[in-house]
């Protein structure tokens, strides 16, 4: 009984297939299982661990001491005017002043803001990728179904071809010919099929797959609507959501917090102690001391430090300043790309797809009954598979457009 329940499940096993993925699922395990993803989101912790120890207080320092010993033997008396033995207890703790540690705080915190930015930047070029990556297998699967087309109308013929041989009423070279036109759609469609492997192994390697699932499918169309910005909305959107340029600018406030912590290091800080001494003369003898001490900030009061945080915010104003006239030709150049692809695919669509489709669908009738060449019917076969190849990379470019305008504006990380 055993063995035939694992059978069934074996049996089950194969039959089963995972549920499609939608363009929505692949992004979401993207974000939590891509490998640089989750390199990136790891600087998170460690951004934390610094926030605990700018906190900390500094420790109070215990000193232990034992004085004028009589270890050499010399056997101390008012004679030789040695000792006594001395034992003391001291505590010293180091007072800050000019608020170090709140500025350590807070130049902490402006890491730990910078390094969650960093991840959200990670994440928008990851849902890029995927998306990319996605549209990508929804080409390759249309240009397999278009190979598989092809060569199952090819196929007919070859089958009519072979009828008419046996008959008579065809010669066997007009059978060859479109015998070899059939194996070179066989080679073509082959290769479609290898191009939607590889699109779908890249997409799932993007998704954080550590192995490809053979039956790994997708669900979706072709992404096609129309944009609904301007180029100088999507221009202020960029600079409104980018999260690069966010950290970039929030680099420039950890440096300003960087350069409050070190105008406060120029503070002298000091020293506070007491003791507690104990002597070994006769009867005995118990004593207390206080101490304060501090640093002559006569040559070094972080002159350096201090100079070098003013100039990285004037370096990271510049970089701003170049990152947003960057971010502003991306999104130039990207609507650009949106316009030109979506003008291409409207001539497309309408005339040149339906044209090619029927001299195609009229040469294969007329071939039929003998009214046109296997030449005739190749070309017009050939002249609509390039057309509808045109169109559907010209379709698959318009989504890539439109992906590459929620990136570049940074709308695809704040939806």
């Amino acid at each position: 009984m055993s063995i035939f329940v694992l059978g069934v499940f074996l049996a089950l096993s194969f039959v089963v297939r995972a549920e499609p993925v939608t363009m929505e699922q692949a992004i979401a395990e993207g974000l939590n299982r891509n490998p640089d993803l989750v390199a990136a989101r790891s600087g998170i912790p460690v951004a934390e661990a610094r926030r605990i120890t700018a906190a900390l207080k500094p420790n109070p320092v215990l000193t232990l001491d034992a004085d004028h010993l009589d270890v050499l033997g010399t056997r101390f008396k008012p004679e030789n005017n040695g000792g006594p033995n001395e034992v003391s207890v001291r505590v010293d703790y180091l007072r800050e002043r000019g608020s170090k540690r709140e500025n350590r705080i807070a130049l902490a915190e402006s890491e730990k803001s910078v390094a969650e930015l960093t991840v959200r930047e990670t994440a928008r070029q990851v849902i890029f990728a995927i998306q990319c990556a996605f549209v990508d297998v929804q080409q390759a699967q249309e240009s397999l179904a278009l190979a598989r087309q092809n060569l199952a109308s090819l196929n007919g013929i070859v089958e009519i071809n072979t009828a008419k041989v046996k008959a008579g009423d065809l010669a066997v070279v007009e059978l060859s010919r479109s015998q070899i036109a059939a194996m070179q759609l066989q080679t073509a469609m082959r290769q479609a099929e290898l191009q939607v492997l590889q699109a779908k192994t890249r997409l799932q390697f993007l998704m954080g797959r550590q192995q490809s699932a053979v039956d790994f499918e997708i669900a979706g169309a072709v992404r096609g609507e129309a944009l609904a910005f301007g180029v100088d909305e999507l221009r202020e959107m960029a600079e409104k959501l980018r999260p690069d340029l966010a950290a970039l600018r929030q680099t420039q406030a950890r440096s300003r917090s960087d350069l409050k912590l070190q105008i406060s290091q120029r503070v002298v800080d000091y020293t506070v102690g007491t003791e507690y001494r104990r002597s070994q003369w006769p009867g005995g003898a118990n004593s207390m001391g206080f101490f304060v001490s501090a640093p002559l900030a006569i040559h070094n009061r972080n002159q350096g430090e201090i100079a070098r945080a003013e100039r990285e915010i004037e370096q990271w104003a510049l970089r701003i300043q170049a990152a947003r006239a960057g971010i502003e030709n991306e999104v130039r150049t990207a609507y650009q790309q949106h316009t030109s692809v979506r003008e291409l695919m409207q001539q497309i669509e309408p005339s040149l797809l339906a044209k090619a489709k029927s001299v195609r669908d009229t040469t294969e009738y007329s071939y039929r009954r003998g009214e046109a060449s296997l030449v005739e019917f190749l070309d017009a076969q050939r002249a609509y598979n390039d057309s509808v190849q045109s169109y559907n990379e010209v379709r698959a470019n318009y989504a890539r457009s439109l992906y590459l305008i929620d990136s570049v504006t940074g709308r695809s990380v704040n939806r």
